[in-house]
């Protein structure tokens, strides 16, 4: 249990070596300073157990906005020191994040030119930053030793550099982004090192951490493991009291945090190599969720402390669970990224899509509040029903599901990460005593003995929206993921995906070669982009060979022999092709199932289909009103 145990941090101590750590919510203000929703954020997390909390980064001047509701340091005094006080009443400790995106920023909102120490184009936007005159370097350091004391002052313990992701400090470290000839370039460690000294005479013994990326995954020109190694010591005698092991550059940002593609704990090499070069703690990040990999990596050594923000943010009572020794009851995080990755021009508010709850918790009601017992019937054991007989029984109401399939979790059991959830789910759900009947088919004349009955059969086939004179020329692609049907053994497979999302492209992957996906979009699963899984996605689709039709829509589809012939149309051209295949699944928009009963209450994808954070949240509500 040492990880559960207080750990120093300079002249501080944390409770525990569990960090909630700096992420982007969009729960700022337009005058940029941190708000009564964040507090209400930060505190669920304190008064779940965490032990250190480093809040979102705040930039250090105002050269920097890196999207639109980015704190600035300056604007952030009255803030931050309502949030040291509420914090402080669970006895964690606080730390503030203090940042500046350099290059890798925003010019859209202050309508100013990027800083950065070379002329290295910003990789998304393609902008071309300004070379850091003398003084702007000046102005810079002076924001991060200003920045410090209005924390210090406003009640934090300590601060937190970033020199990981989205950071001038680590452009400046990196031959990728520092092609300078001058001091700052000859010595590419100066301007790092002078902000620690700076801040370290300036906030005197608070608490100084840097998070560090010990691993660019450029080794052309960029920060590598060895590097780092040599590195790290020469920061930390700066005046240091921790350090966080990160990794990612301007080429790869969607490295320093993945989603469930990447192995879980995939720094823990290089910060065992780190914490063995330094005296002071230093704190594994990298996709760890799991209590028992965490546990496992301070008993074995590899670092004092561990980083488990996404964990969290799924369950913020995770830690207390962890202390009494309760670690079946944690809501799983599932790494997907699609609702608690928010750095981008929508401004969506981070939240999780297994925990709605999270970053709403000043307006969500608590879900459990126990209420006289009721008889309710649940229809469907997927998210939505799953979620709706575990808040139903939580609340003390007696609980049946009924389920035409022979085993619960929907489509999210076979498809992408929401395997683990739904288990989870269902698991808890029998230890509340629900009731499973499966194989059961329910129609408006069933008698199912409730008071009330929540329909969330989820959804069905939609439309299709070409050609098709023999439906059964189709796979539906929840018949292929679930294994109700077979797909030749041999030949092409056409994949229909006018959605862009990540079943096709799984499918895809796993078919391989025999892949032909036919996308309308640019790019194939283009709303993958808001989860950072775009990119990696497509590399995935090239390693494994498939093929992929961009811009093109299907127009007919119809058996051709022992396959199918499927008429190709380009969306710009107008040119058509026909594509001879083995089979042709259709992935494309579902719709919901009928409503069975006017009285049956609906929710998930029995409204409209759409995800399982939608599915959760309404099953909330839906319970809530009974």
């Amino acid at each position: 249990m040492g990880l559960l145990k207080p750990v120093d941090l300079g002249n501080c101590q944390a409770p525990n070596g569990v960090m909630f750590g700096p992420h982007v919510t969009n729960l700022g203000t337009d005058e940029r300073t941190f708000s009564d929703q964040h507090i209400a954020y930060y505190a669920r997390r304190a008064q779940g157990g965490c032990g250190v909390i480093v809040l979102e980064g705040m930039s250090v001047h105002h050269s920097d906005w890196p999207y639109e509701r980015a704190p600035l340091a300056s604007q952030c005094a009255e803030s931050l020191n309502k949030i040291s006080q509420e914090l402080h009443k669970e006895k964690c400790l606080v730390i503030a994040s203090l940042d500046h995106s350099g290059g890798q920023g925003s010019s859209a909102y202050n309508q100013q030119p990027l800083w950065a120490p070379s002329r290295v184009p910003e990789v998304n936007s393609r902008e071309v930053p300004k070379w850091m005159e003398q003084a702007d370097i000046d102005e810079v350091i002076e924001g991060f030793v200003n920045a410090a004391r209005v924390a210090i002052s406003s009640g934090c313990d300590g601060v937190e550099i970033n020199v990981g992701q989205h950071s001038l400090v680590r452009q400046f470290l990196s031959g990728l982004t520092n092609h300078r000839d001058d001091a700052w370039g000859q010595d590419k460690t100066l301007f790092a090192r002078t902000i620690i000294e700076k801040m370290r005479r300036a906030v005197d013994d608070a608490v100084i951490g840097l998070r560090l990326s010990c691993d660019e995954l450029a080794p052309w020109a960029g920060i590598t493991p060895d590097m780092a190694v040599e590195l790290a010591p020469q920061l930390a005698a700066c005046g240091l009291d921790y350090l966080v092991v990160v990794r990612g550059s301007i080429f790869s940002v969607e490295k320093t945090r993945p989603d469930f593609h990447e192995p879980e704990g995939f720094n823990t090499e290089i910060t065992q190599r780190i914490q063995a070069v330094l005296n002071i703690p230093v704190f594994l990040q990298g996709s760890i969720v799991q209590p028992h990999m965490a546990m496992s990596a301070e008993e074995q050594g590899v670092c004092a402390g561990v980083e488990m923000t996404r964990a969290q943010i799924a369950d913020p009572d995770l830690v207390n669970k962890m202390l009494a020794d309760d670690v079946a009851q944690i809501r799983p995080c599932i790494r997907c990224n699609q609702t608690c990755q928010v750095r981008d021009a929508r401004n969506p508010i981070v939240t999780c899509v297994v925990e709605p709850t999270s970053g709403h918790e000043s307006t969500d009601p608590n879900w459990y509040t126990q209420v006289a017992s009721k008889k309710v019937a649940v229809v469907g054991a997927g998210p939505a029903g799953l979620e709706a007989a575990y808040t139903a029984a939580r609340r003390g109401h007696s609980v049946e599901v009924y389920e035409q399939k022979s085993n619960a979790g929907g489509i999210a059991a076979f498809a992408g990460p929401g395997g683990a959830f739904v288990h989870w789910l269902y698991e808890q759900c029998l230890s509340l005593g629900v009731q499973f009947r499966f194989s059961a088919h329910v129609d408006g004349s069933t008698d199912l003995g409730a008071d009330v009955v929540l329909q969330c059969t989820g959804s069905r086939p939609g439309v299709p929206t070409y050609t098709l004179p023999d439906r059964s020329a189709t796979f539906d692609v929840v018949d292929v993921m679930n294994g109700s049907c077979a797909l030749p053994e041999s030949g092409d497979i056409l994949l229909h995906d006018p959605i862009g999302g990540p079943i096709a492209i799984a499918l895809a992957q796993w078919l391989g070669p025999r892949a032909i996906l036919v996308t309308q979009d640019n790019i194939a699963g283009n709303e993958l982009s808001r989860s950072g899984d775009l990119a990696p996605a497509n590399v995935r689709l090239a390693q494994q060979g498939t093929r992929v039709v961009k811009r093109a829509l299907v127009r007919s589809v119809a058996r051709s022999g022992e396959g199918v012939s499927v008429e190709v149309q380009d969306r710009y051209s107008g040119e058509t092709t026909t594509y001879d295949a083995a089979a042709f699944i259709d992935c494309g928009f579902r719709l919901p199932t009928e409503h069975i009963a006017p009285q049956f209450h609906l929710a998930g994808d029995a409204v409209a289909p759409r995800t399982v954070l939608e599915a959760v949240l309404e099953a909330r509500r839906a319970v809530f009103m009974l």
